[in-house]
């Protein structure tokens, strides 16, 4: 008889992110190829889990089309290898797509229907920009249901200056300025490696080479520098390039099981998941959903925000960020959050993002026995929010 488990985060990884678009370092390479390549690098660095022990395969992808369609759990089960009797599926909600698969395996694991699962998502931006297949019903701008610019988040960024004032232009390029050097500052100590899968890759004139980091980091960003880029979005508006998470090719993969399946075969997890939750808001300004779905998941977790001790936030938008921790009460500088950078330094391949975030969260769990508790937490396209909230098994109730 299925009986409620506790739900663990075994371990993730994911490709290196490359630049969207034909000199991105993936422009040759397909995209369930890349999930992959992150399916077969975790379960080969997790010998212990036998390949017919995994009850499902969730992979999100917003564009779910062409190499992105076709199943993409049940497909790149498949292709990597593991035994037809895994099945697998397909998940979508944008930006929070992997987020969302693990949430969804996480609570079949936890409602004791599953014991392992594999989730996590793939977006390659470069042969499927967001939206790009899509035909939105001419009901929601007809009925009013959806302002035209909803569907364009850059747009929606800007919403988020005109709403706060008090979030300036200035404190968004500082913000995005200290992403990359964080970012930077933590491939030089070799903090994102370990978790990378190298991936062969192929350019135009068809020599292979190899794909071991991330390719969109700018570390030598500067305010100066922030402060001349133009506003696509708009006429001498706050948001640019510098500040938004750059267009982007990638996959990421994870690991979860149950107390059982994690005593049965030994297993050393990362994380225990505590609870999640997602909420909608106004599409408008989607980039304040995080807000209330931190919110709910600190209400199902019994937390407070003073509890998380580590945040790992998307950087969809730099402004998107610094809106949640303004409403937290929590400086833009605070050490806990993104220590090692963000989206904006690393990439968003949207429907992979959010388990490059639970990779993060782990790993500066493992450094840091003093804090118990970390939130992983994105805004998603069309008004929504993401969040989930982890406890850190390395704890030990010591203060720093």
């Amino acid at each position: 008889m299925a009986e409620i488990s506790d739900v663990y985060f075994v371990d993730g990884m994911r490709t290196p992110f490359g630049r969207a678009g034909e000199k991105g370092m993936y422009w040759n390479t397909r995209a369930d190829d890349l999930a992959v390549k992150a399916t077969i690098g975790l379960m080969e660095r997790n010998v212990g889990v036998p390949a017919d022990r995994i009850d499902d395969v969730a992979i999100a992808a917003t564009s779910q089309t062409g190499e992105q369609g076709l199943t993409l759990g049940r497909s790149v089960a498949i292709l990597a290898g593991l035994p037809q009797t895994v099945p697998g599926f397909a998940i979508d909600r944008m930006c929070a797509g992997a987020m969302t698969s693990v949430a969804m395996m996480g609570a079949s694991i936890g409602s004791g229907m599953y014991d392992v699962a594999l989730a996590g998502g793939v977006e390659h931006m470069g042969h499927y920009p967001i939206g790009g297949n899509a035909d939105p019903n001419p009901r929601f701008v007809a009925e009013r249901m959806v302002d035209p610019g909803a569907l364009n988040m850059g747009v929606t960024a800007e919403r988020i200056f005109d709403r706060f004032p008090h979030l300036t232009k200035e404190r968004s390029d500082r913000f995005g300025m200290r992403s990359q050097q964080k970012a930077q500052a933590a491939y030089e100590a070799g903090k994102f490696q370990p978790d990378l899968v190298s991936v062969a890759i192929k350019d135009a004139e068809g020599t292979w080479g190899l794909a071991t980091e991330d390719e969109g980091r700018r570390p030598q960003t500067t305010m100066e520098d922030l402060a001349n880029l133009k506003t696509p979005f708009r006429p001498h508006g706050r948001v640019t390039a510098g500040t938004s998470s750059p267009l982007t090719d990638g996959a990421t993969m994870s690991l979860l099981a149950g107390g059982a399946a994690v005593k049965e075969l030994g297993l050393t997890p990362k994380m225990r998941m505590v609870s999640f939750a997602f909420a909608g808001v106004q599409p408008e300004i989607m980039g304040i959903g995080p807000i209330p779905s931190t919110e709910k998941a600190l209400k199902k977790a019994g937390l407070t925000i003073g509890d998380i001790g580590l945040f790992e936030l998307n950087e969809a938008f730099a402004v998107q960020v610094i809106s949640l921790l303004d409403h937290f009460g929590i400086a833009d500088d605070d050490p806990r959050v993104n220590q090692w950078g963000g989206a904006i330094a690393l990439g968003h391949p949207l429907a992979a993002t959010g388990v490059r975030l639970m990779i993060q969260l782990a790993a500066q769990f493992a450094e840091r026995p003093d804090v118990r508790y970390g939130l992983t937490a994105m805004c998603v396209g069309l008004g929504q929010g993401g969040s989930v909230i982890w406890e850190n098994p390395h704890y030990n109730g010591k203060k720093r």
